[in-house]
């Protein structure tokens, strides 16, 4: 079945031109996700950057980490008595991997494909992640002219063909390296087709299986000594490694016929080649739906929010927060879960999502940082309650059973408020005496705007901080509403009288009268006049404190200072603490984090809070839509098929930070579907 041609135009495609320069293909990353938090992942030239880079990249359940397994294959394709090196890696700035030099494409379509020539002879490279299953599967196929005499010189083209593989494994935790040491166990087991090795007991064994029986394993234990990661050395963390192979696989290859590789953790596939089909067929419905019912560019993003939506080994919906090094964080996953889910259309997934996180609820709580239970779960956000209940309305407007509104969600966030209401000792969360919600102390900020360096909070914003009581406010609104329709009239008499008092006292303490826009914090009668983009959250909710005449100022001083190309800037570059560059080390980059880095997430609240203020004018629209297709040309540039987490705030706007975010995707979805309805 041929699945690449028709979809070419959809996905990213790189061709020799592009691959020809190792600096450039080693700055393009892939990623494929498995449903389960789990990737395969690399760079365009398959030569690793990252201490995350791997082709089997999993948590396996009951461990609270991703590991590496599969970090990559060393191959080797000889032609008649000639060598010739496949792929490779670095071992230092200065050495380049040469197989590199044979990469004629690279692309997307619907899984990642590599071709390399030499000469007349074409080598096929497809990788395929399996969905739901801890396995990852290589197809190689080697292509010869279909007429020997369109090789000009047929009685001397070459007549065997193999191709020798080397699995390097990594076999520790995602953000680790790993090194020669003698705890590791070096041997491997044959079985039928394949070899089973554990190197250490404290880890699932992983197996490798094969379609082909005239294939040949070879114990050869080796390490491969100084791995070079040079990503990790732009970021300042250590940047050298070893790993470990059990051996090498030899395989006689046939043109024009491929043959199957699979990993697994602990067993082993049966038939890999109908497996891998079977995973191929999946993957391929998930693009060619999203191609059939979305245009061009919402189809891209489209596919990509399929990265993010996961499945627990308790069979919980979650989200991940972004890739490689993110899992699963409260805040990311109820503000991306509505542009992820009800922007494609898929409202009762939305609901489970919701649903399932219900049981993570700790005094009124839910977590920033998921653990597999509430005991191993971190609850470190004041925010993350308040998102996953405008998260609830969302889904409410989106035709979500009323049922599970009344019976599941009611009642969660009736617990969330009257913890709020009642105080939360773990973040020093209150309600004060004008109603609005206190939280945080100088060493703590349990805001988004989160980063810490050596000296302490980056962004310190404890007391009230201006998105979390917009957000409050929608909840006491949203919570009369429901209480009201739910339970009678009666019973919204206490959110309704919470409601008026947090309302009147959040313009009196935020909005900013002669300046025309919001304060971003108050703190003992003191009042933060940053220019942050905290405040378009504010003017962008459903049930805002906020007229509309506060709304259209604060989106003209968010237009005028933080809008740029990539999203809004954290920080107005008119403040003195600006800065402009996120790069350089951790307390480097945690000091620009929230600083003036462009979040493009941001822009689809900027989106909204237009809306609101100046309705659906098709100028303005169009204006806002030329910026959002500007966005797409992000798709090709770092993660491919993915927006980067963050961006310089000065221009050209450099990409930084991971290399696919759950919130960006989700609000670039959500902004597309707002504009072209002309509605928030």
């Amino acid at each position: 079945m041929s699945v690449t041609a028709p979809l070419e135009p959809l996905l990213a495609r790189f061709d020799r031109s592009q691959c020809a320069s190792l600096a450039h293909a080693t700055s393009l990353e892939w990623i494929e996700t498995d449903g389960l938090g789990g990737f395969a992942s690399s760079t365009l030239a398959l030569c690793p950057t990252r201490r995350y880079h791997g082709l089997l990249v999993t948590q396996p359940d009951g461990f609270a980490k991703r590991h590496v397994f599969l970090a990559r294959y060393g191959e080797l394709l000889t032609i008649d008595a000639q060598q010739r090196e496949i792929a490779g890696a670095r071992h230092g700035p200065e050495t380049d991997p040469s197989g590199h030099a044979a990469l004629d494409s690279f692309s997307l379509s619907p899984w990642p494909t590599w071709s390399y020539r030499f000469g007349d002879v074409e080598l096929r490279r497809e990788l395929i992640l399996a969905r739901g299953v801890h396995q990852v599967f290589c197809r190689y196929t080697l292509r010869l002219p279909t007429d020997p005499s369109d090789a000009g010189q047929a009685e001397t083209a070459p007549t065997t063909y193999r191709l020798e593989l080397r699995p390097w494994l990594a076999m520790r935790a995602a953000d680790d390296l790993t090194f020669e040491n003698d705890a590791l166990a070096p041997g491997a087991i044959e079985h039928a087709n394949g070899f089973t090795c554990r190197p250490y007991e404290a880890l699932p064994a992983i197996a490798f299986t094969t379609c082909r029986d005239n294939a040949r394993f070879e114990a050869a234990p080796l390490w491969d000594k100084g791995l070079y990661y040079a990503q990790e050395e732009q970021r300042g963390y250590p940047c050298h490694e070893d790993q470990f192979s059990p051996g090498t696989w030899t395989f006689e290859l046939e043109p024009n016929r491929s043959i199957v590789v699979a990993a697994a953790l602990v067993d082993p596939v049966n038939e890999p080649r109908v497996a891998c089909q079977r995973a191929a067929t999946r993957r391929h419905l998930v693009v060619t739906t999203a191609l059939a019912r979305f245009e061009f560019d919402q189809a891209r993003h489209a596919i990509a929010a399929h990265d993010f939506v996961y499945r627990t080994p308790e069979r919980r919906t979650g989200v991940i927060a972004g890739y490689p090094w993110f899992l699963e964080w409260g805040r990311d996953a109820y503000l991306a879960l509505p542009g992820l889910t009800l922007a494609l259309g898929e409202v009762e997934e939305c609901g489970e999502a919701l649903s399932t996180a219900t049981r993570f609820l700790s005094n009124g709580l839910l977590p920033n940082i998921f653990g597999t239970s509430v005991e191993s779960s971190h609850y470190g956000s004041v925010d993350a309650a308040l998102w996953f209940a405008r998260a609830v309305r969302l889904y409410e407007l989106a035709g979500g059973d009323p049922a599970r509104i009344a019976d599941e969600l009611l009642p969660a966030l009736l617990e969330i408020a009257n913890a709020y209401a009642d105080g939360i000792p773990r973040l020093d969360v209150h309600c004060d005496e004008g109603g609005l919600i206190v939280a945080g102390r100088p060493d703590l900020n349990p805001t988004w705007m989160d980063a810490q360096t050596s000296a302490g909070p980056v962004t310190p914003r404890d007391g009230c901080a201006v998105e979390i009581n917009a957000l409050w406010a929608f909840l006491l609104e949203h919570l009369e509403m429901l209480t009201a329709a739910l339970e009678g009239p009666r019973a919204k008499r206490v959110w309704s009288e919470r409601r008026r008092r947090a309302k009147k006292t959040f313009l009196e303490r935020f909005w900013l009268e002669d300046e025309g826009y919001l304060a971003d914090a108050w703190k003992d009668g003191v009042a933060d006049r940053s220019v942050r983009p905290n405040m378009v959250l504010a003017a962008a909710l459903e049930f805002s404190p906020l007229k509309r005449v506060h709304r259209t100022k604060v989106v003209d001083r968010a237009r005028a200072e933080l809008l740029t190309p990539r999203g809004l800037r954290t920080l107005s570059p008119n403040d003195p603490a600006y800065v402009g560059r996120y790069a350089g080390g951790c307390d480097e980059r945690d000091g620009a984090y929230h600083q003036g880095t462009v979040w493009p997430w941001l822009f689809g609240f900027f989106c909204e809070a237009h809306l609101r203020a100046f309705g659906s004018r098709k100028g303005p629209r169009r204006e806002l839509l030329a910026l959002l297709d500007g966005m797409n040309e992000e798709l090709d540039r770092a993660g491919i098929g993915h927006v980067s987490e963050v961006f310089d705030g000065d221009p050209p706007h450099r990409p930084g930070g991971t290399i696919a975010q759950a919130w960006n995707t989700a609000e670039l979805l959500r902004a597309r579907v707002m504009l072209k309805d002309g509605r928030p």
